[in-house]
């Protein structure tokens, strides 16, 4: 046997040496890097080209057949795009920028892959090894900038590990579930360099099967038989277990809540789904949690679980044992994926009767639906965005995608849009970052071409990436993108409002959107009435069956009022008393005598509390 030594002093079988060198290609490592992205079966990316970055850009273009480049119009709509895209897909999204500015515009995306927990790959120019250390410019640190956000954060020192560590980076983003980070000195992916093809796994997944301890399963239910009021609260962690929660549910007949990002979980129009809880949530949400006595906290680190009432049994199922407990005390824990707990919880056969505490708040939740239909239905005072979205809701495909701005658009967004096929919702969730929608609407129609995209932002949160509009135009994008305007940050005005504070900074000065979206390559409508919004939607959907392809703006014109906050409902007078019910039903526009309370629903079937 023949023996070669390497640069590093290590022996090598020169046999295998000669096998491997069969494969390999000579091309810059601009390239190579670009060609394990192809192999992770990434098939576009974002980015905006920079003086740092301009060889992996002419990787871009070498490999322009097999791999989409989207130029951006700026860095944070492509991180924010890349984020959205893990989230409807579960794929590794990926965006790049240059060192310095270019760098740093990545932070809002990256920070929101992280705390969503979804694969996400940056790659980072840096200038040329010769002058880093030197203030040159547009120099940083980049390495330690990106520490606290990166679940890999490396920067290359020879060209022949870019490949290796792109590589390294996808398979952690996918391992750790967070966004890794890339940097790449210019000089280093100007080199050629031997390129032999990695090999990928042909599946990167976490619905791996998981034995549950028949001990959990045991204790768990006997503590849900012994419940006179179960609830499930379900997160994000059962995003692709829709089947298995209907099924648990119906077997065992408990109530559904669902976490906001979340949403679609269990289908919307399933008679046991009953909303969400807090301010983005629904009537039958928050009066569920005054009631329930056991709660099934499923597959998630929902923050405001801080704000349930007290004196609750919880049952917490996670598969990261950092987040049993993290945000509520917790009765019982299980370290299990959330899915393969309910597979165990069903394959037990047992089974619970149909309840009066399920009836009531199948009727609440019908109730609620009802109210928000008679305000969709009165124009009286302005358009109201229940409006909006019940006539979207009519139109909406079986494999639409809907990209969440943040704010108050994110409550009408969770109350209105349907989640009953294969449609798909993201918002950035524990982030939160405005300007979100209009993003997250790019990617949609990238990542689900089969699909309607459609994008719904307030006008604070669409004039922060409005621009990009330009980029829905240019790659022939119909993104259909609702913008309510009613010129002020909402959200925070209501804040200002409950705190008794100085109203400040939080009115917006006007902007005509949809001549906005005309200079900017696209179609735009403005709403303000019902009838506006029949005619133009009835248009919009004309024009996307003839084979539009310019991405389209309805500034819906809104009221100023707020949407109706749900995070507390005093609508019981034996909780809250008469007087409480009154004074709330006064401001809310509620009548107790429509909208009975859950506990009043519960007593007049027999049961007491």
């Amino acid at each position: 046997m023949m023996w070669l030594i390497n640069d590093f002093g290590v022996l090598r079988d020169r046999h295998l040496h000669q096998r491997s060198a069969i494969q390999m290609t000579k091309m810059i490592a601009g390239q190579a890097l670009v060609k394990v992205l192809e192999a992770w079966g990434v098939d576009h990316l974002y980015g905006i080209p920079g003086g740092s970055i301009n060889h992996t850009v002419e990787g871009l273009y070498l490999e322009k057949d097999k791999i989409q480049y989207i130029q951006v119009r700026h860095e944070e709509v492509g991180a924010l795009a890349a984020a959205a895209d893990a989230k409807y897909t579960g794929k590794v999204g990926v965006a790049f920028g240059s060192a310095g500015p270019g760098a740093t515009h990545l932070f809002n995306g990256l920070y929101d892959a992280k705390m969503d927990h979804v694969p996400m790959l940056a790659l980072v120019g840096q200038v040329p090894q010769p002058t880093m250390n030197t203030n040159y410019f547009q120099e940083m640190d980049e390495t330690p900038m990106f520490s606290d956000v990166a679940v890999y954060n490396r920067t290359a020192t020879t060209a022949e590990q870019l490949p290796y560590m792109v590589n390294q980076a996808i398979r952690e983003a996918y391992r750790q579930k967070g966004p890794a980070v890339v940097i790449i000195p210019e000089d280093l992916s100007a080199t050629e360099i031997d390129y032999e093809p990695v090999k990928t796994p042909n599946t990167v997944s976490n619905t791996y099967t998981q034995t549950i301890d028949p001990a959990a399963v045991t204790a768990t239910l006997d503590l849900i038989k012994a419940a006179k009021h179960p609830l499930i609260y379900a997160g994000r962690g059962l995003l692709g277990a829709r089947d298995e929660l209907v099924k648990f549910s119906e077997q065992f007949h408990i109530p559904v809540l669902n976490t906001v990002p979340a949403t679609g979980v269990i289908p919307t129009d399933h008679p046991n789904a009953i909303g969400t809880f807090g301010r983005l949530g629904s009537k039958s949400g928050f009066e569920a949690l005054q009631h329930t006595d056991l709660i099934l906290f499923l597959g998630s680190e929902f923050p405001f679980a801080q704000y349930w009432p007290k004196n609750i049994k919880i049952i917490q199922v996670n598969d990261n044992s950092f987040d049993i407990g993290k945000m509520v005390p917790i009765d019982y824990a299980v370290i299990s994926d959330a899915k393969n707990y309910l597979q165990a919880m069903i394959a037990t056969g047992e089974t619970l009767p149909e309840t009066d505490w399920l009836r009531a708040n199948r009727q609440n939740k019908q109730n609620w639906n009802t109210w928000l239909a008679q305000q969709a239905d009165d124009d009286s005072q302005g358009l109201a965005p229940e409006a909006v979205m019940k006539k979207v809701a009519s139109m909406v495909g079986p494999k639409d995608t809907y990209g969440v701005d943040t704010g108050n658009v994110s409550e009408w967004s969770v109350r209105g849009l349907p989640m009953d096929k294969q449609q798909r919702f993201v918002l950035s969730g524990l982030f939160a970052t405005m300007g979100y929608g209009l993003p997250a609407g790019l990617a949609g129609a990238l990542s689900v071409p089969d699909g309607q995209a459609w994008s719904f932002s307030g006008d604070g949160g669409f004039a922060m990436v409005a621009p990009d509009i330009i980029t829905e135009a240019r790659y022939e994008l119909p993104v259909i993108n609702v913008v309510f305007s009613n010129r002020r940050f909402g959200f925070i005005y209501r804040e200002q409002v409950d705190t008794k504070q100085h109203l400040y900074g939080v009115d917006l000065t006007d902007a005509d959107w949809a001549k906005v979206a005309e200079g900017l390559g696209g179609i735009g409508f403005t709403v303000s009435n019902n009838a506006e919004v029949e005619k133009v939607f009835d248009q919009i959907k004309d024009l996307q069956a003839k084979g539009n392809r310019k991405p389209i703006v309805v500034n819906a014109v809104i009221k100023d009022d707020d949407p109706i906050g749900t995070a507390f409902m005093p609508l019981d007078a034996k909780l809250y008393g008469q007087e409480m019910v009154d004074a709330y039903a006064k401001t809310s526009h509620i009548d107790p005598k429509e909208q009975p309370a859950l506990g009043e629903l519960l007593r007049a079937k027999g049961d007491n509390l």
